[in-house]
């Protein structure tokens, strides 16, 4: 694919199914006379894996316009003035002007600089810009130490998080035991061949007689991770809140251990907080209000996709009364209604591949597909994502009824549910729905009203086999 055909692409995602302009491409309506803010576009572009687009001829409203050849030149030596001469490193731009719609627009295809980070000529190497939520911001000086770090090769589970440590210190602030547990290895008989498998892992890194402990090995298996200076914020907070509101709540818990060791007790002190106790004839029972399968696999989705470089902000958890929120450092590398189908790109690789060797998640996709039906079969009401500045959060709520569901709830099940029959080589279809939201067979017409609001939001579409126009019956997801 040229990259013509990848602006094309990128924009009709960002003007289909719902207008929103996306961190590869910024619609612009004319040329502003701002030179610095076009550096700083430029600047973020070029700092962007796979770089990005301006698009001229695309008003704020989404709605479209030509660009004259005129107005093109001027664009074009404006902008390509301002890649050469206001930036370091300088950005070498290409353009094409295409017919979209009936309309004339100019593409300006800013590549990825292969030296970062590209900074404003004007100022520091800390004036530099990246792209988030549709946006040009500038970079914290964490995000800016990161993207250096990244374009030497450098990942952040590789790096030192303590240095010098005896053999003794080492096993005493790594938690091996639990590591041969959940590997299904033996334990050792000594320390040496202990720390030989740690070495292995890449947790431990022999220095002279003593060793280094690298991030990974206390991402994944500190007994406590404030012991090391830069990991403190890597701890999980959880927040149990008395009501629907972050007014009143018990005392905040800071769990310490690595995320593999410490991973079954997150999810079962998340499971007694949140379940509750019925009396059903004489017998007393403990019902879960959120499935296990979903608080696990979007918990660890949390640990595994953070930004592990961004400072001052944990993954968090926090339980109210009528919902429970999961919230990670970090902007989604994929949008968040392409979470159910696309493979995601971590940010984490290893600790990926590790958390699922030791069962904790998925490996093949996200685990949000298996999140979601896990939901279904609980007919709950669907997950919420969303993409924040500097987060991601997903949103589970407890059981509800058809009638206290409101109009957006109902949309994004019908839109799940119908990306999760998609991926199952199968379409969905009133009695599809009516099964999934346990509606009843004589009131199909509340689940074709549903249908027919996600058809109108643009999420879903009818399916004609025979490529006939006709009353649909069956529906895949707008990218089907």
């Amino acid at each position: 694919m040229n990259w013509q055909e990848k602006a094309i692409k990128c924009l009709k995602s960002s003007l289909y199914p719902i207008p929103v302009e996306l961190n590869e491409i910024d619609w612009k309506s004319g040329l502003s006379s701002k030179t610095d803010r076009l550096a700083q576009h430029l600047c973020a572009f070029s700092n962007q894996e796979g770089g990005g687009f301006l698009v001229y001829g695309v008003n704020d409203d989404a709605t479209l316009f030509s660009v004259g050849k005129v107005q093109a030149d001027e664009i074009i030596k404006t902008l390509g003035n301002i890649a050469r001469n206001n930036l370091i490193q300088p950005v070498k731009i290409e353009h094409a002007t295409v017919d979209f719609d009936g309309h004339s627009l100019l593409f300006i295809h800013i590549p990825e600089s292969a030296e970062k980070p590209v900074y404003l000529r004007s100022g520091t190497i800390y004036d530099t810009y990246r792209r988030s939520a549709g946006s040009t911001v500038k970079m914290t000086r964490q995000e800016v130490k990161q993207i250096i770090a990244e374009s030497q090769g450098l990942l952040f589970h590789e790096q030192v998080a303590m240095e010098q440590a005896t053999a003794d210190e080492v096993l005493k602030l790594l938690n091996y035991d639990q590591y041969f547990t959940l590997s299904k290895r033996n334990l050792p008989e000594n320390k040496t061949a202990i720390l030989e498998v740690l070495a292995n892992e890449g947790f431990v890194v022999r220095q002279g007689d003593k060793w280094k402990i690298t991030n990974l090995g206390a991402l994944l298996f500190a007994r406590d991770l404030t012991k090391f200076r830069d990991l403190e914020f890597k701890t999980l907070r959880i927040i149990v809140y008395t009501g629907k509101n972050r007014i009143n709540a018990y005392p905040e818990l800071n769990f310490k251990e690595g995320y593999a060791c410490g991973f079954d007790h997150y999810v079962q002190f998340i499971m007694e907080r949140t379940s509750v106790e019925v009396i059903e004839k004489v017998f007393r029972e403990v019902k879960e209000t959120y499935p296990e399968k979903t608080v696990r696999e979007l918990l660890a989705n949390s640990m595994i996709h953070q930004n592990l470089w961004q400072t001052g902000t944990h993954t968090m958890v926090e339980i109210f009364s009528d919902r429970l929120e999961i919230t990670n450092p970090g902007v989604p590398l994929v949008e968040v209604n392409r979470f159910i189908d696309t493979p995601p790109k971590s940010r984490n690789e290893k600790i990926a591949i590790l958390m699922h060797q030791y069962d904790f998640c998925e490996l093949r996709g996200s685990g949000v597909d298996r999140a979601i039906e896990a939901v279904e079969k609980a007919i709950l009401p669907a997950p919420k994502f969303i993409k924040g500045d500097f987060y991601t959060k997903v949103i589970i709520y407890p059981k509800k009824t058809f009638s206290e569901m409101s109009k957006e709830d109902r949309i994004r099940a019908c839109y799940q549910h119908c990306c999760l029959r998609y991926m199952d080589n199968e379409k969905m279809t009133n009695q599809s729905f009516r099964e999934r939201m346990g509606i009843d067979e004589k009131n199909y017409p509340m689940a074709s009203k549903v249908i027919k609001d996600t058809v109108n939001s643009g999420l879903i579409r009818g399916y004609y086999p025979d490529n006939v126009v006709k009353k649909a019956t069956c529906y895949i997801p707008y990218w089907g």
